[in-house]
C-alpha cells in the first residue's frame, strides 16, 4: 500500500473508532439517566388520604374531613408544567367536628350530597414556586365549576430512602367561597370561606 493510502486508511480507522466510542458513551448516558427524568404516573393510597376543611362558626371553627375516593397524578420533577392532578372527594362520607354539622353539610342547601355525591378538582396549570408549586385548576361542587388556585408541596413518605420517589405525600392548600358554588345554607351562622388541606398519599405505578 502506498504511503498516502496507508495514512488515509489509518485516519479513517481512527475516526471510526472515535465515532464508535462516542456512540457507546451516548448509549451509556441514556441508560443511566434516572427514570424520573420523564413524567411518572401515580395512584392513590386511599385509606391514608383525606381532605381536611375548616370554616368559621361564630367564635369557633367547624372542622371536618372528606375521604378521597380517587386521585390520578402525573408528576414531572424536572418540568412542573408537565404535571397533572385529578382528585375526587366523597361528599356522602364527610365528617365534621360538631354532631349536627356533618348532616347539615350534606343537606340540600349546602353540598346536596344526594344529587352531587362528589367534589372534583382537575389541574389546568402547575408552576414550580420555591420548594413547592402553585396549582391552578377547576373545582366542581354541586355541579358548579369554578377556577381555584392551590399551593402544593410534595414529601417523601417515612420509611423510604432519600431520592426514592416511589411513595409520596402531596399536600394541597387553599380557600374557596362556598356561596360561589351555591352552597349558601346557614349563612347566618357559618362563614363563607372554607379553608382546604388536601393530603394525598400516592404510589408510583411503574
Amino acid at each position: 500500500m502506498k504511503p498516502r493510502k496507508r495514512i488515509m486508511a489509518c485516519y479513517l480507522e481512527a475516526n471510526l473508532k472515535r465515532i464508535t466510542a462516542m456512540r457507546l458513551a451516548l448509549a451509556f448516558l441514556l441508560l443511566s439517566t434516572p427514570a424520573f427524568a420523564a413524567p411518572a404516573d401515580y395512584v392513590l393510597e386511599a385509606e391514608a388520604s383525606t381532605v381536611g376543611f375548616e370554616t368559621d362558626f361564630g367564635q369557633e371553627d367547624i372542622t371536618g374531613r372528606f375521604p378521597i375516593t380517587q386521585a390520578n397524578l402525573t408528576l414531572d420533577f424536572d418540568a412542573a408544567a408537565n404535571s397533572t392532578i385529578d382528585v375526587i372527594l366523597d361528599v356522602s362520607r364527610a365528617t365534621a367536628s360538631f354532631p349536627f354539622a356533618a348532616e347539615a353539610l350534606k343537606g340540600s342547601n349546602v353540598l346536596d350530597a344526594r344529587n352531587h355525591p362528589t367534589i372534583r378538582f382537575v389541574s389546568t396549570a402547575i408552576r414550580a414556586q420555591g420548594d413547592g408549586a402553585t396549582v391552578q385548576g377547576n373545582l366542581t361542587i354541586r355541579g358548579v365549576t369554578k377556577p381555584v388556585t392551590l399551593d402544593a408541596q410534595i414529601f417523601r413518605q417515612q420509611g423510604y430512602a432519600e431520592g426514592d420517589r416511589s411513595h409520596l405525600t402531596v399536600q394541597l392548600r387553599g380557600a374557596v367561597s362556598r356561596s360561589a358554588f351555591g352552597a349558601t345554607g346557614f349563612a347566618d351562622m357559618v362563614g363563607d370561606e372554607v379553608r382546604l388541606d388536601i393530603r394525598a398519599r400516592i404510589a408510583r405505578t411503574d
